[in-house]
């Protein structure tokens, strides 16, 4: 599945709820699915920085695709960060530098997530776009 076809499942995923309460509980819920996130990996270069709550990102690299995992110290930006590692994780670092995140014009977001909130959902979009980055200039110098 590309990154546009699991861009437009969540697109369709939050049309079927007819109220933000609701949409925060699925976002919750997304949350809650995350694998866990080992201890270790909480540190300061995984912190995404911009985000209200603390938000740690670790990329890996396996077989041309990146591969991502998170965690958050609040459910809210877990439910996005959750929400962030569908949409990227097992992609190719290429699809990940070129993808735009329209699709959460498209759910919504700006109107029910706080101008702080928006912001870190921002800075987690561009950590994921800077991991993506890094291993791709990584392998070009190869």
């Amino acid at each position: 599945m590309s990154i546009k076809d699991k861009q437009q499942q969540l697109v369709e995923d939050f049309s079927f709820f007819d109220d933000w309460q609701e949409r925060y509980e699925h976002l919750i819920s997304l949350g809650k699915s995350l694998k866990s996130f080992p201890e270790e990996l909480k540190t300061e270069d995984r912190i995404v920085k911009g985000c209200q709550s603390q938000v740690w990102i670790d990329a890996k690299y396996q077989d041309g695709k990146l591969i991502f995992n998170a965690d958050s110290d609040g459910i809210l930006p877990k439910g996005i960060a959750a929400l962030l590692v569908q949409v990227f994780s097992g992609e190719k670092v290429e699809d990940i530098v070129n993808a735009d995140t329209n699709f959460l014009q498209e759910i919504g977001f700006q109107e029910f997530l706080s101008p702080s909130r928006a912001n870190g959902m921002l800075a987690m979009i561009k950590q994921i776009k800077f991991y993506a980055v890094v291993y791709k200039t990584k392998n070009e110098q190869k």
